[in-house]
């Protein structure tokens, strides 16, 4: 007989759950027989019992777990659904809400309109993102946003907020790429409130510099009560070609440099704009408010091709005005795009704001040429006041003033002529520089040099701003003349009125209507570019002097607190800020009594003035009793003056500056934060030369290379004997323009990896301040490579790297109080060539001024005889090579 028995099934729908997931996801199956069980032994009847007592235990752990379960299951799940709005209440206990209504977050009364305020021309809308408002929007806010003639708020995603700039959180805006719904969303905001306040309106980027200027004067000139839609026209590119659900003759005004809407076309489209968010086709956001304009307000962006220059967009994208900025399109252009790092923008800011101030300088001559004109007619003596009272820094209440000054309108208002300088002899005569590949100029030791970059871009600066005035309307005449080079010129300088320039050009005409043609021409262009007198201002008291005196005084009030603070107790507060150390480097062999000289000049300027300086000699001596002669004058000073820090660095062998200077720069004589300032024994200095060299040397930033001024040989200088240093002519010597020993560093540059110290293989006279130079040169010019690199690196990382990168630049400055005393040069014939030839360069500059040898040339009938001779065979020879020739 088969028997039947009971089972009980438990199926779980996860095999392995732990308990209460078990208890809460399980089905439980009882499945009974319909036959009882018979024929079992009593065990076995009992078994059954005992299965039914423990499933109803097991029930009831279940039930109690699923409850568990359950519980535990809605805990979670009401924190999950509710945690959204735990954080929006944690960031508003956090953070103040907004409260500002939208015209106080722009500024604006509500009693400003159109017709009552010059403030409403514009209002522009720049789009941004949360992680850009501390970074790109406060660069813009910071720069061109103030100077806007209108309005300007930036436009970010919901909760969005700041302090100090006017920010627009716009509700149901996250800041998701492509923007399309934020730039839909800030147009019907502009709509909602501010349609009748302002005549136009601007979408406008974060990466996107606006010159307001030009701007206004822009806007101001096109009627806004009709319908207009102005911006950088444009279809697509190449692989969008098609693709973009645009008609032939379609377009759309891009993003990027800014698109320009008048009121009655944000009128016409704002109310349209929930439909255009329904009916997108592309995902650039550009695109579809050029169509949603298209369809609603019926007119297309503007077509004029003149848009990519006023609306000026660069295609190279990150790397875009991280280079040069003296560019034809920067001085043309309205808006600028991209910039997409906060330096750049700022860089491109100040560049603008230059131009500006030569604009306003040039304004100001014209007006005194106005003045010095109307002064003419009306028969105003030249010497009265009355036409221009206030400029005068001594005129009294009439009006009246016994001294000439700088912004005297009988100097500035001189018109252009090359007749404005009348010499009363000779001696007065201006002379001429003549320009062509080099430039060659009389009175430069060197009459043959390489025209510099100053003198270069100078001439840039002139001949584009020239061509810029002759083809001003030459578009509408249907011809253009373009630059194509300079064959020569001619430039003098004259300090009281300017720069004088006679140039000669070689220019290409050319006519596109009508009669097609191409012609070279040339032209001669006299230029004058006077000076103006804006910032300059004449003072009855030596202003300098006064300066350098308190100055002294101070340094005496430091020097005596820090000597008493070692042996007191004083408070920082009473201690005057110290000035970084100067330590002098001074590598010497042999010349005794020049180096007893300068150690006079150290004493008495720097220890006695209580300068803050330190000495560092470096002696080379090829036995004990040259190092000793060194060493004991050191210690007759150092006797003397206890308390200060003079010290020596003894080297055997031969001559090497270099080696010297590295050493010294190495030692620890020196610490990281001291200048250095390079020195040579046979310098003479004042104390104003070491507060130039505070002024000039900066840690990380620049390197400071005084131009000195170097004696002549006093023995043929007609015979004078002696040299006072106040006494600075061309006659008694010559600011050695290619001399670059003499410099001052921060310790911390100098050992910068990609300057570490000097090169010590060079031995002898001369040529390690060149190679010095060209290291330092090298490191300037990562300038460049830094402002790129701050275009691709993020926004929160820039400000740590610049920080750390090291941008040297040099700078070069004429000091007076700085000179060479005249010794006798001996250049050794076993040097190397380069050496060689600069000792005899330097020896040669060194005999005297170029009229005195002009002097004791022409003095000597031998020296002409000579030069007719030599001349006479030469042109012999030429006759015989022509013959050959034939």
């Amino acid at each position: 007989m088969m028997r039947q028995t009971r089972a009980t099934f438990i199926l779980s729908n996860q095999i392995g759950s732990p308990p209460h997931h078990f208890a809460a996801h399980s089905v439980v199956f009882f499945v009974y027989p319909t036959a009882a069980v018979i024929n079992e032994p009593p065990q076995k009847r009992n078994r059954p019992v005992n299965m039914m007592l423990q499933h109803t235990m097991n029930k009831r752990k279940t039930l109690i777990i699923a409850c568990f379960g359950i519980a535990l299951g809605l805990c979670i799940g009401t924190v999950l659904k509710n945690y959204r709005a735990l954080e929006i209440v944690k960031r508003c206990n956090l953070r103040p809400t907004n409260l500002k209504t939208p015209n106080e977050i722009i500024g604006l009364n509500d009693d400003d309109t159109i017709q009552n305020s010059q403030r409403n021309l514009v209002f522009v809308g720049v789009m941004t993102a949360k992680g850009f408002l501390e970074g790109r929007a406060r660069a813009v806010y910071d720069t061109w946003g103030r100077e806007v003639p209108g309005r300007i708020a930036f436009f970010s995603s919901e909760g969005s907020y700041s302090e100090d700039l006017p920010v627009v959180g716009l509700k149901n805006v996250d800041d998701r790429y492509p923007p399309q719904k934020k730039s839909f969303m800030m147009l019907y905001y502009m709509y909602e409130h501010y349609i009748d306040r302002f005549e136009w309106f601007i979408r406008a980027d974060d990466d996107v510099y606006m010159e307001p200027d030009k701007l206004e004067r822009f806007l101001r000139s096109i009627d806004s009560s009709k319908p207009q839609f102005i911006g950088q026209a444009g279809k697509g590119n190449s692989e969008e070609f098609g693709l973009l659900s645009l008609e032939f003759d379609e377009n759309f005004c891009m993003g990027g440099p800014g698109v320009i809407l008048s009121s009655e076309t944000l009128r016409r489209v704002a109310p349209h704009i929930p439909t255009c968010l329904k009916n997108l086709y592309s995902t650039h956001e550009d695109v579809e408010v050029g169509r949603c304009v298209q369809k609603f307000a019926g007119i297309p962006c503007t077509w004029n091709y003149e848009m990519q220059y006023i609306l000026r967009h660069n295609s190279s994208g990150r790397n875009a005005y991280t280079g040069k900025l003296k560019r034809k399109e920067i001085h043309n252009a309205i808006t600028l795009h991209p910039i997409k790092q906060a330096p750049l923008m700022y860089r491109l800011h100040s560049y603008i704001q230059g131009l500006k101030a030569e604009e306003l300088r040039q304004e100001s001559l014209l007006l005194h040429r106005d003045i010095k004109r109307m002064s003419k007619y009306l028969e105003v003596p030249d010497e009265s006041t009355y036409m221009l009272p206030s400029v005068s820094p001594d005129s009294d209440a009439s009006g009246s003033s016994n001294k000439r000054h700088f912004e005297d309108h009988n100097i500035l208002g001189i018109s252009p002529e090359l007749n404005k300088f009348i010499p009363s002899n000779t001696n007065d005569l201006l002379e001429w520089s003549f320009i062509a590949r080099s430039l060659y100029s009389p009175t430069s030791a060197n009459p043959k040099q390489k025209i510099d970059s100053a003198m270069r871009e100078g001439l840039e600066d002139v001949i584009t701003e020239v061509m810029e005035n002759i083809n001003n309307y030459s578009r509408q005449r249907g011809r253009v003349i373009e630059f194509r080079e300079l064959l020569y010129g001619y430039h003098r300088l004259d300090a009281l009125h300017g720069q004088d320039l006679i140039l000669d050009l070689l220019l290409i005409y050319k006519k596109y209507r009508g009669k097609k043609m191409t012609v070279p021409v040339r032209r001669h262009l006299y230029v004058q570019r006077a000076f103006t007198g804006i910032f300059v201002k004449e003072m009855d008291e030596d202003f300098y002097n006064v300066t350098l005196q308190q100055s002294l005084f101070g340094n005496l009030l430091q020097n005596s607190i820090s000597r008493l603070s070692s042996h007191f107790t004083i408070a920082n507060a009473l201690l005057p800020p110290t000035m970084d150390k100067i330590v002098f480097v001074l590598p010497i062999s042999g010349r005794l009594a020049t180096f007893q000289r300068f150690l006079r000049t150290y004493e008495l300027i720097c220890i006695e003035a209580k300068q803050h300086c330190d000495l560092l000699v470096v002696i080379f001596g090829s036995t004990t009793e040259d190092l000793n002669e060194h060493v004991n004058q050191l210690q007759e000073l150092r006797s003397r003056h206890i308390y200060e820090q003079i010290n020596s660095i003894q080297r055997s062998g031969e001559f090497s500056r270099g080696v010297a200077l590295d050493i010294a720069a190495r030692s620890s004589y020196i610490e990281h934060d001291d200048i250095i300032l390079f020195i040579d024994v046979d310098m003479v200095f004042e104390v104003e030369t070491l507060q130039r060299v505070r002024m000039h040397t900066r840690r990380g930033q620049q390197v400071y290379l005084p131009i000195v001024f170097s004696q002549y040989d006093p023995k043929r200088s007609a015979g004078r004997g002696g040299f006072n240093p106040s006494d600075i002519n061309d006659e008694n010597g010559y600011f050695r323009q290619f001399g670059f020993g003499i410099c001052a560093i921060y310790k911390s540059d100098i050992l910068d990896e990609d300057i570490n110290g000097f090169d010590k293989d060079i031995t002898g006279w001369g040529l390690e301040d060149v190679k010095f130079l060209e290291k330092i040169v090298r490191v300037g010019t990562r300038q460049r490579g830094f402002l790129t690199n701050t275009a691709e690196m993020p926004t929160a990382d820039y400000n740590q790297e610049a920080e750390q990168w090291r941008r040297l630049t040099v700078f070069r400055a004429v000091d007076p109080t700085l000179v060479h005393i005249y010794h006798d040069i001996s250049c050794d014939t076993q040097l190397d060539a380069p050496q060689y030839n600069m000792c005899l360069g330097t020896k040669a500059n060194s005999l005297g001024s170029t009229r005195l040898m002009e002097q004791l040339f022409h003095n000597n009938p031998d020296n002409i005889d000579f030069i007719v001779e030599f001349n006479r065979r030469k042109f012999q020879q030429q006759q015989q090579q022509q013959q050959q020739a034939r």
